[in-house]
């Protein structure tokens, strides 16, 4: 739908992507997929800010009862005409006797909706960038598009989407010669362990052809993302349509401002022209 030769990236393109894979995943009518965006831009808004003001928190709770209202309605259309979509998937769960509610079932809606969302934005939008500032790993990858999965995974771990994470010590540890005891919380800082030049070889260079592209950007061990497959084939299918639709795609003088989201780093617009 995009018909300019200069445009926000974020608004037209990467804030689209995600939120459109999973209304289809969930089944909901194509007709609804702009209010449905609309809707969780303004949950996640409040979601992630520290410091919402009162019409942000106003906007987001009625966004939010507009969600859950259109949730209601696709259960309800489900269970009298099941289909292969996640949504029904969980109904039948539910019908089976496990222990997903309706409640349940809408709050696992909204969670995707906010765990997949502003993430994957950033992860599509950081890589562009990444791209775009190294025109020459830019022509390696049109030269070579089969480069797509390295690729995504340098971007992930050269500018990560999600830069901490927290976790509370469940036993006493030494970590580098810092005591920590257990009860006490830290905040592991995933993108500065993906800059480790004990770990990996010049680690400021953005290189789709790294030989070890392994990352903390989607956590591990029983901490993994659930979402991370379904992150990563974005990215790859978004990245590689967009520099096929636009071979001399550029960045463009208007710029680009990063949004203000602790613990996320994406990109609020980031103006391109072809």
């Amino acid at each position: 739908a995009i018909e300019q030769n200069e445009f926000d990236l974020v608004e037209k393109f990467a804030g689209i992507v995600p939120t459109v894979v999973i209304a289809e995943m969930l089944g909901i009518d194509p007709e609804e997929h702009g209010r449905f965006k609309e809707w969780s831009d303004l949950v996640i808004q409040v979601g992630f800010n520290p410091l919402p003001t009162e019409e942000q928190l106003s906007d987001g709770d009625k966004a939010r009862q507009q969600l859950d209202e259109l949730f209601m309605e696709e259960i309800a259309k489900r269970r009298e005409q099941p289909g292969q979509d996640l949504l029904s998937d969980m109904i039948r769960a539910e019908e089976a006797g496990d222990s997903l509610t309706v409640q349940e079932i809408i709050e696992q809606c909204r969670l995707l909706l906010i765990a997949g969302n502003v993430t994957t934005t950033d992860l599509i939008g950081n890589g562009v960038n990444a791209l775009l500032e190294h025109p020459e790993q830019l022509q390696k990858l049109r030269d070579q598009p089969d480069l797509i999965g390295n690729a995504v995974e340098e971007m992930l771990r050269y500018d990560s989407p999600v830069l901490n994470t927290g976790r509370i010590m469940n036993r006493d540890v030494s970590v580098a010669g810092c005591p920590l005891k257990k009860g006490s919380s830290v905040a592991p800082l995933l993108a500065a362990a993906n800059r480790d030049p004990a770990v990996y070889p010049e680690p400021d260079k953005f290189d789709i052809e790294r030989a070890d592209t392994h990352h903390q950007s989607f956590g591990g061990g029983r901490h993994l993302c659930l979402g991370a497959h379904l992150a990563r084939m974005e990215a790859q299918e978004s990245i590689l349509g967009l520099l096929r639709r636009y071979p001399g795609l550029e960045k463009s003088p208007r710029g680009h401002t990063y949004h203000a989201m602790p613990t996320f780093r994406g990109f609020s617009e980031y103006w391109v022209r072809s």
